[in-house]
């Protein structure tokens, strides 16, 4: 069992030191950036319905 796990902890290590491709700084940045943008966009689509959804709601039931 123990066999099993340590060999089990060499082939992750072996996995990401050797086989994975790790992005570089730049298109670390690049995805962040593109997130970024993505999320305060939405948030602004959201706020605009909310508003839109209170002033219709304010219409509606005046008071």
């Amino acid at each position: 069992m123990l066999k099993r796990f340590i060999n089990y902890c060499k082939d992750c290590y072996d996995e990401l030191a050797h086989k994975t491709t790790w992005p570089t700084r730049r298109e670390l940045t690049h995805s962040a950036v593109v997130v970024l943008s993505a999320s305060l966009f939405i948030a602004l689509i959201v706020f605009a319905m909310d508003s839109a959804f209170r002033w219709i709601m304010s219409m509606v039931y005046p008071g």
